[in-house]
């Protein structure tokens, strides 16, 4: 059985949930990503943010990059996984909720994240290929 844990990219870097916007768009150049998670002092998930969503539901409406905290942009509870599961059940969750980036908890606290990269260096191709087209036909639906 192959663990979540196994295949994740370990300690993600992430953007404070009062950080501005413009740090994290400045962290996602640095590290070259599109999303980072956004955690709180206690280090707990309390959203993820991505690149489309700095520009879509900050930048296009006015927002202000060097005052709005990324806290404004997490919405609802993010969908997460457990470290210890099977990679199955990432997999599923990725495909259900059309996510291509999951973060992995461990006693409440990020871990790690499983993104489509992972999966592609990781499983089968056709583990893989199930995945994404999963994800990308019901994005476009």
């Amino acid at each position: 059985m192959t663990l979540t844990s196994d295949i994740m990219t370990p300690a993600p870097r992430c953007i404070g949930e009062n950080d501005a916007l413009s740090i994290a768009a400045s962290v996602m150049a640095e590290l070259d990503v599109g999303a980072l998670p956004i955690c709180g002092e206690d280090r707990k998930l309390k959203g993820m943010l991505t690149d489309r969503d700095i520009v879509v539901k900050a930048v296009a409406i006015g927002l202000d990059p060097e005052t709005t905290p990324a806290r404004s942009l997490a919405e609802g509870v993010p969908v997460t996984v457990d470290a210890g599961e099977d990679i199955r059940i990432a997999l599923d969750r990725m495909k259900e909720h059309r996510v291509r980036r999951l973060p992995v908890l461990e006693d409440h606290r990020l871990v790690g994240i499983v993104s489509q990269a992972d999966i592609a260096l990781s499983l089968s191709p056709q583990a893989t290929g199930e995945t994404v087209e999963s994800i990308s036909r019901q994005a476009a639906a």
